[in-house]
């Protein structure tokens, strides 16, 4: 498999902490995180906007709920890619009318032996914060590859100025990154996206080791 973005580093990016960490979270992640409203909106904003039976790319589809579950139901052509083994397992239960791939964010191509073709939508939800910063603005142009022209981009983030940082997450440890809201902004328009929508949401999971945390909800169109 192919791993890396182009123009970024010759190396194979670490994650096997952060796949241990979600393979043995598991379905608890949807116990700790019971409410999702942001996904929802985001995923009728994409619904409402998409062609019917468009082509949908869920990148970090975790349990497959809700976010795969709901494009699936709305008619969409939906694959899902997750570093997890587990993850995958669980998302290809929960809607058996998507495909699942285990994949590293930076190996994603359109084309190739191992290409995805392309698609006319992208949902990307706290998937970005598990990378350190440096490979975020090549994380969102790889994305931006992957997009037809004008296709739709959902994206979210925790509002934190944070880069890898280890917290203590449902009982394990994982590093995560993030932005202040205006440098997200513009680290999105940077990488090829107009924000046509935005939103924000105070979130306390369902857990006494994780803290409260601020949820920020993009809607983007590659330009």
């Amino acid at each position: 498999m192919s791993v890396g973005y182009e123009g970024y580093g010759a190396g194979t990016p670490d994650r096997a902490g952060q796949a241990a960490a979600f393979d043995a979270i598991g379905q608890r992640y949807d116990e700790a995180f019971p409410h999702k409203e942001g996904q929802l909106a985001a995923g009728e904003w994409l619904a409402k906007e998409l062609p019917a039976e468009a082509r949908v790319l869920d990148v970090g589809s975790g349990t497959g709920l809700p976010t795969a579950k709901g494009l699936v139901e709305a008619g969409f052509d939906v694959t899902g890619v997750d570093l997890s083994p587990g993850m995958v397992e669980l998302a290809t239960t929960h809607v058996p009318g998507a495909r699942f791939l285990r994949r590293d964010l930076a190996s994603l191509r359109a084309e190739g032996p191992e290409g995805l073709g392309r698609f006319d939508g992208i949902t990307c939800f706290f998937t970005l914060l598990m990378l350190p910063r440096p490979e975020i603005p090549h994380a969102l142009r790889s994305l931006r590859s992957l997009l037809n022209p004008g296709g739709l981009l959902a994206l979210s983030m925790v509002e934190a100025d944070l880069d890898d940082a280890t917290i203590p997450f449902l009982g394990h440890e994982i590093r995560v990154s993030g932005y202040l809201r205006e440098e997200l902004r513009r680290t999105v328009r940077d990488a090829g996206f107009e924000i046509a929508g935005e939103d924000s949401y105070s979130y306390a999971p369902a857990s006494t080791d994780t803290p409260p945390e601020f949820q920020l909800f993009l809607n983007c169109r590659r330009v």
